[in-house]
């Protein structure tokens, strides 16, 4: 197994296929995706990919997530997908995706093998969610939900970032809630983060996640205990609702203690946090198989490196500039 010097192990990995994203979102990328004319490196290839998650399988890896930007926008995402469901024995593969056309490949991602899907909804209002995003689109990812679910796909999860006068209202969450009640759907709010670009927004339109667990608690719903390879998400159930409600909250106090995640960018950098100060390529050791010794002692190398907690509430971002660079 994985393990720092805290104690801290890590059966889960966010692994970035690509910084590419198609979408506008306006926490993220507000003026679309920009190559970095610092970083001329390629995305990982493929074959990079399959040795990289074989070797981490073999590390006791029990939970790869597939991100961006947005992982579909790579004309091989379903090999990469399929190789790792069938070649890396990795038990649970899941991505993460703002949904764009989900309703045209939600099959395929079915017949892939996939075993969870987190999908960004950050408003129920399509107005609002054009406004978000860029995209008139809220119709086809909802469709894409239904027919997930008429394919009896189980794990469907939606995130929606909370946003100061945007959806932070008993109003809105109540809507959220609607759309759980008899749906077995996980929603969860993210609180918004500060990164490298995004600090004037982040004053204008940050909220405490406190204001969604107040709601919580006020309406009786209960927290839930955490999975050996659950991501952050602090999980709330009730009886009377099909769905969870979830909370992301890194401002809060002790949120590193549960820390599970690794994460590699889609260039092949290994980072220990997603808000750290540090990065280390591992991609020269993906080139072929003989590597592999190599590649397992500089990972458990690093490991010692990482620090107990971030420092967001301080206001130190590390080398983010934006969640679609690091996979979120």
């Amino acid at each position: 197994m994985l393990k720092d010097t805290f104690g801290r192990s890590f059966p889960y990995i966010r692994l970035s296929i690509t910084d590419v994203c198609n979408y506008k979102c306006s926490y993220c990328l507000p003026q679309g995706y920009k190559k970095n004319p610092g970083d001329m490196r390629s995305f990982m290839s493929f074959e990079e990919i399959s040795r990289l998650t074989k070797t981490l399988s073999e590390l006791g890896v029990c939970k790869i997530r597939l991100t961006g930007g947005e992982p579909t926008v790579r004309k091989d995402f379903f090999d990469i997908l399929k190789d790792m469901k069938q070649n890396s024995n990795i038990p649970k593969v899941t991505m993460t995706t703002n949904g764009y056309q989900l309703n045209k490949i939600a099959n395929q991602l079915h017949e892939a093998g996939l075993d969870g899907i987190n999908i960004s909804i950050d408003s129920l209002n399509r107005e609002t969610f054009k406004k978000l995003t860029g995209h008139d689109r809220l119709y086809e990812i909802l469709e894409g939900i239904k027919i997930l679910q008429t394919l009896n796909f189980k794990n469907i999860k939606v995130n929606a970032v909370l946003l100061k006068d945007i959806n932070d209202t008993p109003e809105e969450f109540e809507k959220f809630g609607n759309f759980i009640k008899n749906n077995k759907i996980d929603f969860r709010f993210i609180e918004l983060m500060q990164t490298g670009d995004n600090l004037d927004y982040f004053k204008k339109n940050h909220v405490a996640s406190k204001i969604f667990k107040d709601y919580l608690e006020k309406n009786k719903w209960v927290t839930q205990t955490h999975g050996k390879d659950a991501g952050p998400s602090l999980n709330f159930i009730h009886p009377d609702y099909k769905g969870k409600f979830g909370l992301i909250a890194p401002y809060s106090k002790n949120f590193c203690q549960t820390c599970n995640r690794l994460r590699i960018t889609s260039r092949g950098d290994l980072r220990l946090c997603l808000f750290g100060n540090t990065g280390i390529s591992i991609r020269h050791l993906l080139q072929n198989d003989n590597q592999k010794d190599e590649l397992v002692n500089l990972i458990i190398k690093q490991l010692h490196l990482k620090k107990e907690s971030h420092y967001l509430e301080l206001g130190d971002t590390g080398i983010t500039p934006n969640l679609s660079s690091t996979g979120g």
